[in-house]
């Protein structure tokens, strides 16, 4: 007898947990974040000036045109997925992984002393150390201010502009310290982008 009371006494404290945790919880974070941060709980998607979503605030993205500023290079290329084939959906949540190459490491050597190229950091752009080394998801949106100026000349050159014009833009899409003390300022690659659509050469 006092084995049947424990254990529909388990299975009730079970229910109530799950109900709990697994419904009542979920549906008051849900409720939360689409009221009060409806832009990041909807995954911080940027539109371009024609309305359309060209990818997520939050997510890096590959540029290689000389008209676009880079971003850190990715272990994974932002995503293995073939986009011709991609049915899996894979392209629309990305892969996040490390490189973990030591200082020593030949491939990471081979990086550091290659000379730029058109396709990746521009002809004679010295690279800073954030558009050599890969972050640690592999997916980081965000560069050093000092890398995207390092890339005026390259961008201004393949627009037809001054670099004076892009300069401000960058300043304008450099995100402080959160709270004023943690991480170090970061300029997000996709909305400085977005903004160097703007101007017109």
């Amino acid at each position: 007898m006092n084995l049947l009371k424990e254990t529909v006494r388990a299975l009730r404290a079970t229910l109530v947990l799950w109900v709990l945790v697994a419904v009542i919880y979920p549906v008051i974070l849900l409720v939360v974040s689409q009221v009060v941060f409806p832009y990041q709980a909807n995954g911080s998607l940027m539109t371009n000036a024609q309305g359309q979503v060209v990818g997520s605030a939050l997510i890096g993205q590959p540029f290689t045109r000389d008209r676009y500023f880079n971003g850190r290079p990715s272990t994974t290329r932002y995503s293995s997925a073939d986009p011709q084939t991609d049915r899996t959906g894979l392209l629309k949540t990305g892969i996040s992984g490390a490189s973990n190459l030591a200082p020593s490491h030949p491939a990471l050597l081979e990086r550091m002393q290659a000379k730029p190229s058109p396709d990746s950091q521009g002809v004679g752009m010295k690279p800073t150390a954030d558009l050599l080394y890969s972050s640690g998801s592999s997916l980081d949106p965000h560069i050093t201010p000092e890398a995207a100026r390092a890339q005026i000349d390259r961008v201004a050159r393949a627009r037809g502009l001054q670099p004076n014009q892009i300069d401000p833009l960058i300043a304008q899409n450099t995100e402080g310290r959160f709270l004023g003390i943690f991480g170090e300022p970061g300029v997000n690659v996709l909305k400085l982008n977005l903004a160097l659509e703007q101007l017109q050469p």
